[in-house]
């Protein structure tokens, strides 16, 4: 049997391939998905890889499966784990953090100023995948991303190097990470140019090639990188893809990925203007934020802390009429029986609160010698059109959609920037997001209806310029 596209989605735990035929016709197909477990601690995530498309192989039947393109996103080996240094928080530091979370990032350690030689350890603990070095607006202030870059060399890494600050330091930084230095060196436009201006996507698709290049440190995934014929991206930088995707078709929208481990939210959208006009500092278009205490298995107990546990063992008696302590001993990643199905939502509707919460902006009052006056602060949720489930989670649960449409009602001070209750809620039936991302690099219209099956609802593609 052949097909035309193999996407693999190689994680931390699982890998799964979606198989796609007849993608540049009218009626492209998802046409199968495999799965088994991600092979890493193996030495060789191409064991897992294989797994999966034998399971897939089996469940339709078929001996064997070819393919004329393979693409692949990745979380394998703890994802993209990055390093942040910018200048000072509120600006050049916050500007390089959304770069990074944009593009799939998992960021382990944020500074601002000088680096001291407590940062360097931390870092050198770390073992980042990317290091990412930032300060100063174009013309301004140049020192502070030049003494961190050269503390950065002498550490004798050879972890990559992206940098996005004071574009007058790029003929320093060339001089600084030179062949000698044994580390590669991206030279990229300032993620914050002027005051109050954010220019993250140039970052973001520089990390992303990045990834790619330096791809080959999970093991096996030198092999991989033979194997596919387009891009590989990290997975949550290939649902930011897709998240894009369907913004160019609907307008504002969010998508909200929840996991075993993490909680991701995903928002594409505009501000409003009542809310530009008040803003205290600039929020990027696209923005993800990654809560990685917000996991309803591996954090699952954390989750429970943050509903509180007196007041869910209330519930569970009282609503659910399931036992806690019964149901968490028996319960291990996928729900099995209602019982869990039931735990499982109730985990799952603290994590989509609590993810929306942080996610979003809020209205906040000061006080000064001319009276009260009104900011905002955050991401501007607003203008929201469309709510997207996406994850196991979001898309197998029962009452997810019931789930979702509790966003709005959690804004119980009318203080938070959140969707109004007008917002439609949308699910990835296929929980094909990821690989939708990856797809719309090389085959997007193709994509676009993919994604339209996935959804329920046709989509076209806005010109957004007029």
């Amino acid at each position: 049997m052949k097909v035309d596209v193999l996407v693999a989605e190689i994680g931390s735990t699982t890998t799964v391939v979606n198989a796609f035929k007849d993608l540049d016709t009218e009626n492209p197909i998802f046409w199968a998905q495999g799965q088994a477990p991600t092979s890493v601690l193996d030495g060789d995530v191409r064991i897992g890889l294989q797994g999966a498309i034998d399971d897939l192989c089996k469940k339709m039947g078929i001996e064997e499966l070819e393919y004329d393109e393979m693409l692949a996103t990745s979380s394998a080996a703890g994802g993209l784990k990055m390093t942040v240094h910018g200048l000072v928080y509120d600006m050049t530091a916050k500007a390089a953090k959304e770069a990074a979370l944009g593009a799939g990032g998992i960021i382990h350690d944020i500074t601002v100023g000088r680096l001291r030689r407590t940062d360097l350890a931390r870092i050198k603990e770390i073992g980042p995948n990317l290091i990412l070095i930032a300060g100063g607006v174009d013309y301004g202030e140049r020192d502070t991303a030049i003494y961190n870059a050269e503390m950065i060399r002498t550490m004798g890494l050879t972890t990559p190097v992206v940098y996005a600050g004071n574009i007058e330091n790029q003929d320093e930084m060339k001089l600084i990470f030179d062949e000698e230095s044994g580390q590669y060196l991206y030279l990229v436009d300032n993620v914050y140019p002027k005051i109050d201006t954010l220019n993250v996507e140039p970052c973001r698709k520089v990390i992303q090639d990045a990834f790619e290049d330096h791809i080959t440190q999970a093991p096996g995934m030198s092999h991989v990188r033979d194997m596919v014929s387009g891009p590989i991206i990290p997975t949550p930088g290939a649902v930011m893809e897709c998240t894009k995707l369907l913004y160019d078709c609907l307008g504002d929208v969010m998508v909200i990925d929840v996991g075993g481990a993490t909680t991701d939210v995903h928002a594409v959208a505009e501000d409003s203007d009542a809310v530009a006009r008040i803003l205290t500092a600039p929020e990027p278009k696209a923005k993800r934020t990654v809560e990685g205490d917000l996991g309803v298995y591996v954090n699952r107990m954390k989750v429970i802390e943050s509903i509180g546990e007196e007041k869910l063992r209330q519930e569970c008696e009282e609503e659910l009429h399931i036992d806690l302590d019964k149901t968490l001993e028996t319960y291990v990643a996928i729900p099995k029986n209602e019982d869990e199905f039931k735990l499982v939502e109730r985990l799952t509707e603290e994590a989509v609160l609590r993810a929306v919460e942080r996610h979003a902006g809020q209205i906040r009052y000061v006080y000064g010698p001319s009276g009260r006056q009104t900011l905002a602060e955050g991401k501007d949720l607003t203008q929201i059109k469309y709510i997207v489930g996406t994850g196991g989670a979001l898309t197998r649960l029962p009452h997810r959609v019931e789930i979702m449409e509790k966003i709005a009602k959690d804004n119980l001070t009318g203080m938070k920037l959140y969707p109004s209750d007008a917002a439609k809620i949308l699910v990835d039936n296929d929980y094909i997001m990821a690989s939708i991302g990856v797809l719309s690099k090389t085959h997007r219209e193709g994509a676009i209806r993919l994604l339209a099956k996935s959804l329920g609802m046709e989509l076209t593609e806005k010109d957004h310029t007029a």
